[in-house]
Formats: C-alpha cells, sequence, structure tokens
C-alpha cells in the first residue's frame, strides 16, 4: 500500500499519513521531524516481577513523570507481567541511549525500594536485564 502524501492542517501542522499509523510533524527553527521509538526492556531473569497492578501502575506514572525531564513524550506504555513496552516521541535533540538508561536506572531503583519484596523476586540489586530492544518507528519519506 502506498503512502498517501503530506495534508495541511490548522497553523501549518502536518500529518503524514503511513499505511498504518498517522504521524504529527513536530517543527523547530530548522527541521521538521517525526521521532517515535518503541522500547521494550525485560524483567531480569524474565520473572513476574511486574505481576500486580499497583507496580505496573507506579512504574508507569515513574516513566511519565521522567518523560518531561528527559524531553520525551509517552505516546503509549504498557506493563506485562515480565516486561514493558513503551511508545515515545522525541525530537532530533533527545539521546534515546541516555532516555533508556535513565528510565532503567531511576524506574529500577524506586521499583525496589518501594516494593522490597521485588528484591526476593530478582535475588540481585537490578530490577532490568542490562540488555534492551530500542526500534525506530519511522514515517517514511514525506
Amino acid at each position: 500500500m502506498k503512502a498517501k502524501p503530506l495534508h495541511h492542517y490548522d497553523n501549518d501542522i502536518r500529518f503524514y499519513n503511513s499505511p498504518n499509523m498517522k504521524y504529527k510533524l513536530d517543527k523547530s527553527a530548522h527541521s521538521v521531524f517525526a521521532l517515535y521509538y518503541h522500547l521494550m526492556i525485560v524483567v531480569k531473569y524474565r520473572r513476574k516481577a511486574l505481576y500486580p497492578d499497583d507496580i505496573r501502575e507506579r512504574l508507569k506514572d515513574i516513566v511519565w513523570d521522567l518523560s518531561t525531564e528527559l524531553g520525551i513524550e509517552v505516546v503509549a506504555h504498557e506493563p506485562a507481567e515480565d516486561h514493558y513496552h513503551l511508545l515515545f516521541k522525541a525530537t532530533p535533540k533527545t539521546n534515546p541511549v541516555n532516555a533508556v538508561n535513565v528510565i532503567k536506572g531511576v524506574s529500577s531503583r524506586r521499583l525496589r525500594q518501594e516494593f522490597p519484596a521485588t528484591k526476593d523476586l530478582l535475588c540481585e540489586n537490578s530490577f532490568w536485564s542490562p540488555s534492551y530492544f530500542p526500534c525506530n518507528i519511522g514515517a517514511g519519506k514525506p
């Protein structure tokens, strides 16, 4: 299926329609961009540490609070029992690797402090696996 061309909307905001998703093109002084990232991080040893709803909700709150500091916009996020999916929007100045490291580090520390029972489940001093999966969700050519 061929992508549709750009369309103009109010205040000259442009949208790019791909076959599966509508992208809002943002702009700065010298660029137009649509940078979306899908991040997946896994609990250490794939343990079911995110099973209780209160831990899942707290994880969402932590990431939401960090988003402003990191210069990202949370589009969607959903924790599962043993992993976490995050779709976020960034600017060209955003450092995605730094954003991932901050999200993993801060959320790990806060979840282990606020939910001490997770320490028994994970056996070590880390909540997340050292690996992660970032994927750029590109809008294609405008």
